[in-house]
């Protein structure tokens, strides 16, 4: 008998809602808000309440698309953190009161263990590429940037992370900071394009074993802008693309770096990343490239399940419930790990 699992994910400004079929995606619906762009990062409040308006209409458009009655769900899988604890909230809730009205078990799921598990998300028609356990991941996003060692779907063995910012908040900053919009990411993938990545170098951090740091390439960023533009007001805007072309160069430098070095240390050749900076083009041919040099199996998760969306937390929620894992209903949900 196959399990039908419904996930929720509302860890920060994007409400989603997917069906899952075992780990076939039946449907992945997701509503986002535009209002953040105004305010050039996510506002806590504003996020919540648009949760609280979107829940209820992208979990009814999730069933109706699946063609499942919520009565025929087997279990509900929902981020518990980490994320804006606000967001949290409302999913949290709505989480544990559609357990109570349909007396089905509810299995908590961490947000960032859903990215690194987006790549067993099964679709009707699409080949089956997954990568062989033990693999590594490289996990980058707005909040979190992590080597992880992916040794089961159940079992995680970080092997580096960011002592400051992550990568996806130095795209965001740096964009913020060069008058370029938000969020950074896109607009500086885009704009990299167009320019010369060796033109420019900025300060990249000796920072020891596995771990990350990308405080000190914002200030590089910062200070080198600021001095430009004190002879030459205009320079920016003439250098927009070689910056930006340059500056994301140094990004993936530093998180490559590490990536080598891990496996390396581990001996793995199974390799794969998520999170919302895995969409980035740059980092994406620098992988398949470095794994073609170094006989690593890459894995790329398609766009779609690169960003926040219910389908990974729903596979992961499939996971743990194989495993006989529920969660209680008095589970508060958390902002931050540890």
């Amino acid at each position: 008998m196959s399990d039908i699992i419904l996930g929720i994910e509302s860890s920060c400004d994007d409400t989603s809602a997917a069906v899952l079929r075992d780990r076939v995606l039946l449907s992945n619906v997701t509503a986002s808000q535009q209002v953040h762009k105004d305010y050039g990062g996510v506002v806590p409040e504003l996020a919540s309440r648009a949760h609280e308006l979107n829940i209820v209409p992208v979990i009814s458009s999730a069933l109706e698309k699946a063609g499942v009655r919520a009565s025929d769900v087997s279990a509900i899988a929902f981020t518990r953190g980490p994320g804006l604890l606000g967001s949290l909230l409302v999913g949290t809730s709505f989480a544990k009161s559609l357990s109570i009205a349909l007396d089905c078990p509810l299995v908590e799921v961490n947000h960032l263990q859903g990215h690194v598990l987006a790549g067993f998300v099964r679709q009707e028609g699409v080949p089956v590429r997954e990568p062989s356990f033990p693999y590594l991941c490289l996990l980058v996003s707005g909040g979190n940037s992590q080597i992880v060692k992916v040794n089961s779907p159940l079992d995680f063995e970080i092997l580096g992370q960011t002592i400051d910012d992550a990568v996806g908040e130095a795209f965001d900053k740096c964009s913020k900071m060069m008058g370029l919009g938000y969020p950074g990411g896109p607009v500086i993938d885009r704009l990299a394009k167009l320019g010369n990545p060796e033109r420019f170098k900025f300060a990249k951090p000796r920072v020891p074993g596995l771990d990350y740091s990308f405080s000190g390439i914002k200030t590089s960023l910062l200070y080198f802008v600021r001095d430009e533009m004190s002879s030459d007001p205009d320079f920016m805007e003439k250098n927009k693309e070689d910056i930006c072309a340059s500056f994301q160069k140094s990004l993936i430098d530093i998180l490559m770096e590490k990536l080598v070095k891990a496996a390396s240390q581990t001996g793995i050749t199974e390799v794969a990343v998520g999170g919302g900076v895995s969409a980035n083009s740059g980092l994406r041919d620098r992988m398949l490239s470095e794994g073609k040099k170094r006989g690593w199996n890459v894995y790329l998760p398609e766009f779609k399940f690169t960003t926040d969306n219910a389908a990974m937390i729903a596979v992961a929620g499939y996971f743990h419930y194989l495993a006989g894992e529920r969660c209680p209903l008095d589970a508060a949900p958390y902002s931050r790990l540890g």
